[in-house]
């Protein structure tokens, strides 16, 4: 459980205003000193994290954030971090003090919440320190909300049950490959081992791919482009290869025609976000402009080379492909930027390091603005001309 990925956790994310009880009701439920609690406003500054097991339903992630009624310059900076969570929350409590109820930011957060299409709790906290008689006054108000005490544990154990009702209702991730391979197929992954692999290991998306095999009792080969060719004779009736895109040339004239191949990127991409709105961003390369401006975003931070995918070879490609400059900007991790005007597209990572929510809300940010946005590893297969090829096994596939 403790080495379950953040991005394969439900997210669950606890907002409201300052001094309201959000960390005391998050080490409550966790059971676990996780947040400092003080008397103090605005002790929470940055989003605090915890992972744990919510049985029956598996791993979780919580998340407290600061409040929402922050001041100053340096208040600003910190709701708006928090505001950027929801881009990646699967379910969220919205807690209120029941001696500060107020209205007006809870519509606020709830706009936020349906933007996102968030499912949210409300949690009306404190309650040890309020008469029976006001309690009941406020329920007739906010009847769907759970009234507890953090502090004194009322109620906690009714707020996880919801909780957990609230999670089972969140719709799975699509499999990675599992609805593409029957049981007992056979898959080929092509690793290279670059200046860019990590030493002594494999990166997420490649053990991701690795563990549904094994979950689908799929015969899963491991191999290196220099020996793919010699393996491929070694193994027969090979259902699928899948490549690391930046060796997706190569790869396909190694592997036979009647053999599919796609991309490690491209297998995120159908599973964290929507494969049509990618390929359908690939429309507008062709259209632009010189001098376009192009957002790269992607969700990991690691030093670059000059063999790196996302700063160098991909724009090397792409405006070699197209004759015309570009100008490429870069955001990494969770620094998406809500803004696209300034941008003709966005290219955008296969999202391993995410959970699907944080994918399908930028995809939607995009689409708000009607800002094209693609992939690497689908751009990738099109700029190599082998697009069609790469995407023809998820065909009625969804």
């Amino acid at each position: 459980m403790n080495t379950t990925p953040n991005s394969n956790r439900t997210i669950i994310t606890i907002y409201g205003k300052r001094n309201v009880g959000k960390s005391s009701l998050l080490n409550a439920i966790t059971d676990q000193e996780v947040s400092i609690v003080s008397d103090t406003k605005g002790t929470t500054t940055d989003p605090v994290k915890k992972s744990m097991e919510l049985i029956p339903v598996g791993p979780v992630l919580f998340i407290d954030t600061a409040g929402l009624d922050d001041e100053g310059s340096l208040g600003s900076l910190r709701i708006n971090k928090s505001l950027e969570t929801t881009r990646r929350t699967n379910i969220a409590l919205y807690v209120m003090d029941i001696d500060d109820i107020d209205n007006v930011t809870l519509v606020n957060m709830k706009n936020n919440f349906e933007r996102y299409n968030i499912p949210y709790i409300l949690v009306i906290n404190k309650i040890d320190k309020a008469s029976n008689e006001y309690i009941n006054t406020v329920k007739e108000k906010y009847n769907e909300a759970i009234f507890v005490s953090s502090l004194k544990g009322i109620n906690i154990d009714m707020l996880k049950d919801k909780l957990i009702d609230k999670i089972k209702d969140i719709k799975e991730d699509p499999h990675l490959i599992g609805d593409l391979v029957p049981y007992n197929g056979k898959v080929v992954l092509v690793i290279p081992i670059d200046k860019e692999a990590p030493k002594g290991r494999l990166i997420l998306p490649q053990v991701q791919v690795i563990r549904e095999c094994l979950d689908h009792g799929i015969k899963c080969y491991v191999m290196r482009d220099t020996e793919l060719e010699s393996g491929l004779k070694d193994i027969s009736n090979v259902n699928l290869v899948i490549t690391d895109s930046q060796i997706f040339k190569k790869v396909d004239k190694i592997v036979p025609d009647n053999i599919n191949l796609t991309s490690f990127s491209i297998l995120f991409a159908r599973q964290k976000g929507e494969l049509d709105k990618f390929i359908e961003g690939l429309n507008v390369i062709s259209r632009l402009p010189n001098n376009s401006n192009i957002l790269i975003a992607e969700n990991c931070t690691h030093n670059t080379s000059h063999e790196d995918i996302g700063r160098v070879k991909i724009p090397k490609l792409l405006e070699t492909k197209s004759g015309k400059n570009f100008n490429f900007y870069f955001k990494t991790g969770y620094n998406f930027s809500e803004n696209l005007s300034n941008y003709d597209l966005v290219i955008h990572c296969g999202g391993c390091m995410v959970n699907r929510k944080e994918i399908e809300s930028r995809i939607t940010i995009c689409e708000d603005q009607n800002t094209p946005i693609t992939n690497y590893g689908i751009l990738l297969a099109y700029l190599n001309g082998i697009l069609d090829r790469a995407a023809k096994i998820f065909i009625n596939k969804g």
